[in-house]
């Protein structure tokens, strides 16, 4: 099939790559060049380098405008392709292809609609993720599905981890369902259930409850490592949790309570403690918590949250 696609991230590669093997790819939409680094030196998108790699035509949009959607009306494509893209697609470009736009989600439709899927899921303690394939509608990830697939998530997975696994699994679902259409063959229906949604994180997201049990802990902890990152206050000064684990064969200590042993710090929830091994105080480098930990010189009356 003669494709558009739009994607930004890394995680839209996978099926930029699967598609491309298979399909004529008119045009790769994308997000503009975006300031990194120290430095702050504008820098392509994810998609985009890709795209550049494989030849093919970019298009540079922070938002689908009219000039936009004039551009990729040219193009005459027969169906688009959104993953992670970061923009809405509207009318009149959501009928501009000869069969619409299709988006691959990374959650269980119509669970967790919305930028965060796969951080919503994991802070919420899902026992299930997965990805699903939909005709892209106006309203926010509401079209009928054409495919959904569960996905084996690592139970110590972070989201970059996750969203990785659910990255490569999305191409290989997708890929399948562009053939269905190219061939006549898929059918979409409506989602069932009631839906969730997954509003974008904030950096108040990452803050940890130590008044919580452990296992709704150290999910927020999955949900939120390692963007907008896990934090807590010692002393009244923010840390960065960057790795942490359910402590093994610990005994309970008060929520917010600090211990330290010879390869962790660990820290009182409402049952279990967490077992945190490395840590970025604020204004500072990440460090080994236990070096941390000795070089602040704290009491027993210094907690977690405090």
């Amino acid at each position: 099939m003669r494709l558009v696609f739009a994607g930004t991230p890394a995680a839209a590669i996978p099926t930029l790559r699967a598609l491309a093997g298979s399909h004529d790819i008119a045009a790769v939409i994308t997000r503009p060049d975006a300031p990194l680094g120290r430095k702050r030196v504008l820098t392509p998108s994810p998609v985009a380098q890709v795209a550049d790699d494989l030849g093919l035509p970019v298009i540079k949009a922070a938002r689908l405008d009219d000039d936009v959607t004039s551009r990729i009306a040219a193009l005459r494509p027969e169906l688009g392709v959104i993953v992670a893209y970061g923009g809405l697609v509207r009318e009149p470009l959501l009928q501009t292809p000869a069969h619409g736009w299709i988006n691959l989600h990374f959650s269980l439709l119509p669970q967790w609609r919305g930028a965060a899927p796969v951080q919503r899921a994991l802070i919420a303690g899902d026992a299930e993720l997965g990805a699903s394939v939909f005709q892209l509608v106006p309203a926010l990830d509401a079209g009928d599905v054409f495919a959904m697939r569960t996905v084996d998530i690592p139970a110590d997975a972070t989201a970059d981890v996750a969203l990785h696994v659910l990255a490569e699994d999305g191409a290989a679902l997708t890929a399948e369902v562009v053939a269905g259409i190219a061939d006549g063959t898929a059918r979409a229906v409506p989602q069932e259930g009631v839906p969730t949604t997954a509003p974008k994180l904030t950096i108040d997201d990452g803050a940890l409850d130590w008044h919580l049990p452990l296992e709704a802990v150290y999910s927020r902890f999955r949900g939120v490592t390692p963007e907008p990152g896990a934090h807590t206050t010692i002393g009244g000064l923010r840390v960065k949790v960057l790795e942490a684990a359910p402590a093994a064969e610990a005994d309970a200590l008060d929520p917010g309570r600090i211990t330290a042993t010879k390869h962790a710090v660990l820290i009182g929830t409402a049952t279990r403690p967490l077992a945190v091994t490395r840590v970025q105080p604020a204004g500072k480098a990440a460090m080994s918590a236990t070096d941390w930990w000795r070089g602040l010189r704290a009491d027993d009356a210094v907690r977690a949250g405090a």
